[in-house]
This record gives structure tokens, sequence and C-alpha cells, in this order.
């Protein structure tokens, strides 16, 4: 249980900031405008479900395809690891100018829809609303990394630390649910300070994670080196 929270809390604490559910609603609104409520609701489901298929795809075919284009663990955690200290640097210097405001996002100012506009957002459920608006290419590199990250010495450890990662991935997609599905809601009601507030202090975790996981592999790299000299 201790290795799956484990991964868990890297999971979630890595590709939050990058999903940010709260920004991503307010994009999301205001792309799909002035919808029923059943919509908003019937889209969010469907973008929950692919964004835990999407991640558990990432997952299982992570270390094969590391295998074929003959890529090492220590290189993608040195790698991957210095990806996502870059990812958590940025956030954590975004300029607060950048952010979505939700007092200026209500859902007066956004255009109604017809139900033939309702049925094409239905099929942009996965392109462009799950990917790469939910999950952008950042999040499959941080997934891969984590993926690496996740191979441990035995085989049940493995399949522990992978079940934590697959949790971490269905805790963001009731994360990503919830915030779709009342984005006209939240959209009225969040102060974006506190958006912002809450950012930073989870961007500065995915900053130390990621030279956390670099180190682990400029460690892997190194040992070999300083015990043969």
């Amino acid at each position: 249980m201790l290795l799956i929270w484990k991964f868990f809390v890297l999971g979630f604490s890595a590709l939050l900031p990058l999903i940010n559910p709260l920004g991503s609603a307010l994009i999301f609104l205001g792309l799909v405008g002035l919808a029923p409520s059943d919509t908003y609701r019937a889209l969010a489901r469907r973008i929950a479900i692919n964004t835990v298929i999407f991640f558990a795809v990432i997952e299982l075919v992570g270390s094969s395809l590391l295998a074929f284009f003959g890529i090492s663990l220590p290189i993608m955690e040195v790698s991957g690891g210095i990806v996502i200290a870059m990812i958590g640097w940025s956030l954590l210097n975004q300029k607060d100018s950048t952010a979505p405001n939700p007092e200026k996002t209500s859902t007066s100012t956004l255009p109604a829809i017809t139900p033939n506009e309702i049925k094409e957002l239905q099929n942009k459920a996965f392109y462009p609303f799950t990917f790469p608006i939910t999950a952008g290419p950042g999040c499959i590199v941080i997934m891969l990394t984590l993926t690496v990250h996740a191979t441990q010495p035995k085989v049940t450890e493995t399949v522990l630390a992978h079940v934590g990662l697959f949790i971490s991935a269905i805790a963001l997609s009731v994360s990503i649910y919830l915030c779709y599905a009342y984005a006209p809601r939240i959209a009225r009601s969040v102060s974006p300070s506190t958006v912002h507030g809450i950012l930073r202090v989870i961007a500065f975790i995915l900053f130390c994670i990621g030279v956390q996981i670099a180190w682990n592999g400029v460690d892997s790299l190194l040992r070999p080196l300083i015990h043969s000299t």
C-alpha cells in the first residue's frame, strides 16, 4: 500500500499542474458556449473517460516504446526529470496576467449554440477536448517518465507502482469531470487569485519532483563509473 500511495502522489502531483482542471475548464467553457447543463455533463463524462484510457495506454506501452528506440531507463529519468523541472519552473514564474479570468469568462458573454453544433462538439470529445486541451504532449512526457520510474526490482512492486499511477489518472479524470461539468458555475464563483495561489504551490512541487527524478537517473549513470575507478 505504501508503494501504491507513493506513486499515486507522484502521478497526481506531476500531472495536475499540466492538466490544470480549473484553467482547462475555462478554456472548455469558451469553446462550448451557452450549451445546456446536460451537454456539459455528457461532454465532461466522455472527456474524463478518454483521459483515463489515454493515460492507461501510455502507461502500458511506454516501456515498449523506450525499448524499441533503445532508450535506457536512467537516460529517460534524466531527460524526463529535466523536462518536468522546466515545466514546473515555467509555471512557477508564469505571470498572473496570463491566467484566464473567471469573472470575464461568464456565460452571458458566450455565444449560444444550435443542436447541430452540440453534435459537432460530441465528435470533438477526444480531439481537441481530451488531447491536447486537457492532456497535452507534456502529460505524455511526464507519464512516460513516471512509467519508467515505476519499474521496480520485483514484479509485484512494479505492478503496485503502476496501480498507483493508474489510480492517480482516475483521480485526475474525476477532477476533470467535476470542473468541466460545472464549468459555467465555476467561472462565476472561483477567484483568479485563488487559482494562482494553488497553482504556484503545485508548480513548486512539480519542480522538486522533476529534480528528484533527474537526480535518480544521474545517480544510476554515475554509480558504475565510480565503482569502476
